[in-house]
């Protein structure tokens, strides 16, 4: 193994003496040399040139489009948009003004007196209005506890008659306990508003009878009532006129006596 291996070593030793000579005979040492030290010439581009705008032509398009007119790409400014306010076209008694609690009260009572007046043949409930049912999101939604024992377990789509017998379909969502689509008809067609109450009566799985009790129905009664205090006041004013005046006769007939 040793021989082997000084025999190689003395091969390459020869090998790099032959290319050293090579070398020299050809002069490429010096010319090496002579090549790192000449700096080599910066390489110059050539300038670049623009086409005039007038040079241009215009872009060759298709006979199915010739006839129309030319597409433009120019960058127009962005203008901005107005929001538009939603509008609605009915305005009603008492429409966007929250109910007194005595208006509120009266509607909730004449409810109640009209639910006992529909007897036990068929389940029913109050529900009074607020304003999250009569505007806005109009969602109306119904006792739990009714739903749970009473209407379907699934979606469906439920008939609201009213008192004088016209219908209105509305969605019944049976896991949020509430009436969705069709409400805001039924809402905006009978005018109701924040302080009415409704009584539901269920007279089929998909059927309710709806009465409506109106909250500003009290105002007749309160004017009533103003006109009777307005009465009332003008009487006690007349008897304490009458009063003061029997009351100044008997002090002037006694100085006129004491005179005497």
């Amino acid at each position: 193994m040793a021989k082997s291996k000084q025999t190689y070593e003395e091969i390459r030793q020869k090998r790099v003496e032959e290319n050293k000579k090579r070398m020299e005979e050809l002069n490429l040492t010096k010319l090496s040399q002579s090549l790192l030290s000449k700096p080599s010439p910066l390489k110059k581009g050539k300038p670049r040139t623009f086409r005039p705008a007038a040079a241009l032509t215009p872009v060759r398009r298709s006979t199915r489009v010739s006839d129309r007119p030319t597409v433009s790409y120019k960058e127009l400014p962005v203008e901005t948009l107005e929001r538009t306010r939603r509008s609605y076209s009915y305005r009603r008694r008492g429409f966007g003004v929250y109910a007194s609690s005595e208006a509120r009260a009266y509607a909730i009572d004449k409810a109640e007196q009209i639910q006992s007046r529909l007897g036990a043949d068929f389940p029913s409930f109050l529900k009074p209005m607020v304003q999250s049912h009569v505007s806005g999101c109009f969602w109306l939604g119904l006792p739990v506890y009714f739903c749970k024992s009473h209407l379907p377990l699934s979606d469906e789509m439920m008939t609201l008659e009213d008192e004088n017998g016209d219908e209105f379909q509305t969605k019944y969502l049976a896991q949020k306990t509430g009436l969705s689509g069709g409400w805001r008809g039924f809402s905006i067609d009978h005018e109701l508003v924040d302080g009415d109450a409704l009584v539901f009566q269920l007279v089929s799985p998909t059927r309710f009878k709806v009465y409506i009790a109106r909250a500003y129905d009290s105002e007749d009664n309160e004017n009533k009532e103003d006109m009777e205090e307005d009465n009332e006041g003008k009487e006690n004013i007349d008897n304490d006129k009458n009063s003061d005046s029997k009351h100044l006769d008997g002090i002037a007939k006694r100085t006129r006596a004491s005179r005497k």
